[in-house]
């Protein structure tokens, strides 16, 4: 029999996997595959970086899934434009399939990829898997993209249908899984990393949560968020199902996974937002480059306590609460007049679940830079930030031990001044345009 190759890549499943089930229903055998991209992994700086831990531990998992049923996961090490070749050479597929990845670098990659290929006579075949809608399939009546969310998001529901939802049943056709002995996956001190002792939240969620959602949402000392991220990240559950739980439960749950569609179509849209404001204006703003400032905001130590318990549970557990995610890129670009794309780099190293759409469109909006973001005026009160989400401080205490005890640092910059300041500095940033 012909073969062909499932490359995995943000879609660490086999169940309701596009690419995979179309591999499978082509006929052909299909090896599964997975290469640890060196070009991704020698930026990282933490040979502990819990990213890397987790997706070992999920490549181990679908490998275990693959053996019961007979086959296995190869994985590979290094730049893929190199492996391509030596790949293609080893396992001779007629056919390569993989799920799309809208980032600039991914992007890049598979043209790479597909002409290297297509140079060999191997079809390269994409699909879409990470979102709902991609790219062009949500627009404007006259074409366009949108950039502002709630039009957006009632355009998004108006176009949904049970197709959007609907399950690829892999399972129907993983007899066409390629036959083949046990193959380990390559260790992580084989690629220079160490195990990291994070925890990672589990993949399931009770519909409880999703349910009381908007309710408990913003309240960063309960448990009233999924902790699903991480998995929607690298693919570890289906956005599909996932989706169809919100739109039978909780619509407010369900806008969030919207967001995660219109910040990816605002990267495919305007590329320019990686490395520079949406809003080309807010480019003349005059950063302040204070790293002292910069190091307590990053270490949890600017006197704020929800700000401070948010970057310490962050340092400890790859996660931080979506209200507080707010608060602190709020403080730093608000409050310590520091550039956005300096918490944008720190997210990116610290985050579990970091992609680049999400982040970089969290941050903009903190900083007024972005698409539909909040204006600049508009300054979380980091008092009245505690007054409502964590009035008993049970969040602030839990992250900060010496919190109301004379360890716990003095505030680095006065509210009332530090809001005075960044008021002048955009006004007069935005005025030169």
């Amino acid at each position: 029999m012909s073969r062909a190759i499932h490359w995995f890549r943000r879609d660490l499943r086999l169940e309701d996997n596009a690419a995979l089930y179309h591999a499978l229903k082509s006929g052909k055998q299909v090896q599964c595959i997975f290469i640890f991209d060196r070009q991704i992994l020698d930026r990282l700086d933490d040979n502990k970086d819990a990213r890397v831990t987790f997706i070992h531990q999920e490549l181990t998992r679908l490998n275990k899934e693959l053996q019961d049923l007979g086959s296995s996961l190869k994985t590979y090490y290094g730049n893929p434009i190199d492996l391509w070749p030596e790949i293609a050479r080893e396992l001779k597929p007629e056919a390569v399939f993989a799920n799309r990845d809208y980032e600039p670098y991914a992007k890049e990659r598979d043209e790479q990829v597909s002409k290297l290929l297509s140079d060999q006579n191997i079809h390269f075949n994409t699909y879409k898997d990470h979102v709902i809608f991609e790219m062009d399939e949500v627009l404007k009546d006259d074409g366009t993209p949108y950039v502002v969310y709630t039009p957006y998001s009632r355009k998004w529901k108006s176009l949904l249908t049970d197709f959007h939802l609907k399950p690829y049943l892999t399972k129907d056709y993983v007899d066409n899984l390629l036959k083949c002995e046990p193959k380990p996956i390559i260790t992580l001190p084989a690629m220079g990393f160490e195990s990291s002792d994070i925890a990672f939240p589990g993949k399931s969620t009770t519909l409880g949560i999703i349910k009381n959602y908007e309710a408990q949402r913003n309240f960063p000392a309960i448990e009233g968020t999924s902790r699903l991220s991480v998995h929607f990240r690298f693919g570890t559950i289906s956005i599909r199902d996932k989706a169809a739980k919100g739109q039978k439960t909780s619509e407010k749950w369900l806008n969030e996974l919207i967001w995660r569609d219109f910040y990816a179509q605002i990267l495919h849209h305007f590329p320019h937002v990686v490395g520079n404001a949406f809003k080309p204006q807010y480019d003349q703003i005059k950063w302040s480059k204070n790293e002292k400032h910069y190091e307590a905001w990053c270490q949890g130590k600017t006197g704020y306590g929800l700000v401070d318990a948010g970057m310490r549970e962050l340092f400890a557990t790859g996660f931080m609460h979506n209200r507080v995610r707010m608060v602190v890129a709020s403080f730093l670009t608000k409050h310590l007049l520091l550039d956005w794309r300096w918490g944008e780099a720190y997210f990116a190293k610290k985050l579990l679940d970091y992609e680049l759409a999400s982040n970089n469109g969290g941050w903009q909006w903190a900083a007024g830079s972005g698409v539909d973001a909040a204006p600049y005026f508009r300054i979380f009160n980091p008092y009245t930030q505690i007054e409502k989400f964590d009035k008993q401080h049970k969040y602030i205490k839990k992250w900060i031990p010496e919190w109301g005890t004379p360890r716990y640092p003095k505030e680095i910059v006065e509210h009332k001044a530090a809001r005075e300041l960044c008021l002048a500095t955009y006004k007069e940033g935005l005025n030169q345009t």
